[in-house]
């Protein structure tokens, strides 16, 4: 419990913090003190990162199904939009000192430019009491004498808006603004430049980052909308008969139906795998982020699942989460077949096995390999479903030939993929282990931000061959 709450004091200090460097970057240092826009980004700089976290517990602490609906979009892509604008803001830092000396170097050398237009360094111009005034002592960036008398910016057009802003900050501006002062302490011309100068690279660097980040955010949102995408990939087995070569399997895993994810999503899961006209469905886990009551009708097209030899599913973690026991029933009346520690044989001449995800182990129940796997021919090729990589060393030393499994996403989330390398042996894709490979699917769905990048959600069509 010491554990959990340390670790809780962690995450939610590490979310303060990056909230708050987000409203200084995005918020302070663009917007006019009391202005409308301040007192907007600040009012949500706070409400956003409630509905993110209701969007996280809404679920787990028994909300209305309906409240979940409500928080859940605000508050999840709010998270992923919080991911990408810090990391574009971060890149940012590196630009803004870049950004501020060319905009310094381009104010002196108008500066200078304009100096020598009227080919004499100390000309006079009439002050507005009437007294001749000189330009000697005229600081870089302010007005400039032209020949007949006007005055131009040498600065140029860029920052003209931008000087006449109100300081957007306190003391941080003050300080620059008092670097600026002539010795008598009062204001100068280049004071104020170098604050102006500063609210536009502001500006610029905290436009673009949010520019980048509702970018990335809504494509990766249109992904995993649209649905995902059909894989194929040969997988050769030494013991398959030759009667089994091109054995296709539907491999779908991380559905994730839930407050975001409903039934149009598992329509197009469903249109799309029966178009590939599998020889065998394998559901490996994660179907669903709630209970029956709430996602039957959402889990309901699953019935329509066609395939020669059948639709099988084994529970992912999640479903622990949701109440597994009614989900494997729920599945079981929708004609798929839950494998729980136990293994079929399928009549082109391999063993199909299913195992419980080690979520189930809080329960009493979880993984039981020599249940699944005890007592086989090991002359025969056997296929494994298991919702996690993690269990592929089990899967190695009870002589398994392919694991199929799914749990990593893929990392969902670039850079969260890194993450992800961390705690599986396999992030995606097929790898070996011994004589045993082991495929992971990236899923068809997404937990949390309905987003995907870098991470594109798939179904695949394992296709097994015989050496």
């Amino acid at each position: 419990m010491l554990v959990f709450l340390l670790v809780l004091v962690v995450v939610l200090a590490l979310l303060g913090g990056v909230h708050w460097y987000v409203w200084k970057r995005l918020v302070r240092d663009v917007t006019a003190a009391g202005g409308t826009a301040r007192r907007l980004g600040t009012a949500a700089a706070f409400v956003l990162p409630v509905l993110a976290l209701a969007a996280l517990t809404s679920g787990r602490a028994g909300a209305p199904f309906w409240l979940q609906q409500v928080v859940a979009w605000p508050g999840f892509l709010w998270l992923a939009l919080l991911l990408y604008v810090t990391l574009a803001l971060v890149v940012g830092e590196a630009v803004r000192p870049l950004l501020r000396r060319w905009l310094e170097r381009r104010d002196a050398g108008a500066t200078a430019s304009g100096d020598g237009r009227d080919g004499t360094a100390a000309a006079t111009e009439p002050t507005d009491s009437g007294h001749s005034g000189s330009r000697a002592g005229t600081p870089a960036g302010g007005p400039v004498a032209t020949a007949g008398g006007g005055a131009s910016t040498p600065a140029g057009d860029l920052l003209t808006e931008v000087d006449a802003e109100p300081s957007p900050t306190g003391p941080e501006d003050g300080a620059e603004t008092h670097r600026g002062t002539d010795e008598a302490g009062a204001t100068g011309p280049a004071g104020a430049t170098a604050v102006s100068r500063r609210l536009f690279v502001s500006r610029v660097v905290g436009g673009a980052a949010a520019a980048a980040a509702v970018g990335t955010v809504g494509y990766g949102t249109y992904g995993v909308l649209r649905g995902p995408r059909v894989k194929r990939v040969t997988v050769p087995l030494a013991k398959v008969p030759r009667a089994v070569h091109g054995y296709r399997i539907a491999v779908v895993s991380d559905i994730h139906l839930g407050p975001i994810l409903g039934r149009a999503h598992s329509q197009r899961i469903v249109d799309t795998i029966n178009a590939t006209q599998p020889d065998l469905i394998a559901i490996v886990g994660d179907l669903v982020d709630g209970t029956v009551e709430n996602l039957g009708p959402a889990a309901e097209p699953l019935a329509q699942l066609r395939a020669r030899h059948g639709s099988f599913f084994v529970t992912g973690n999640h479903e622990y989460f949701s109440g597994a026991d009614a989900w494997v029933d729920h599945v079981r009346e929708l004609g798929l077949r839950p494998l729980r520690n136990e293994r079929v044989e399928i009549a082109a001449g391999f063993d199909l096995a299913g195992v419980d995800d080690i979520a189930g182990e809080s329960e009493g129940q979880g993984p039981d390999f020599a249940a699944a796997l005890g007592d086989r021919d090991r002359a025969k090729a056997a296929v494994l479903l298991a919702h996690q990589p993690i269990v592929i060393h089990d899967a190695v030393r009870h002589g398994v030939d392919l694991q199929l499994s799914g749990h990593t996403h893929g990392g969902q989330l670039w850079p969260g993929n890194y993450l992800a390398d961390l705690a599986n042996p396999t992030v995606a894709g097929l790898e070996r282990y011994g004589d045993t490979q082991l495929f992971v699917s990236r899923g068809a769905g997404a937990w949390g931000p309905p987003v995907r990048v870098g991470a594109p959600s798939d179904i695949t069509l394992v296709e097994l061959a015989s050496k």
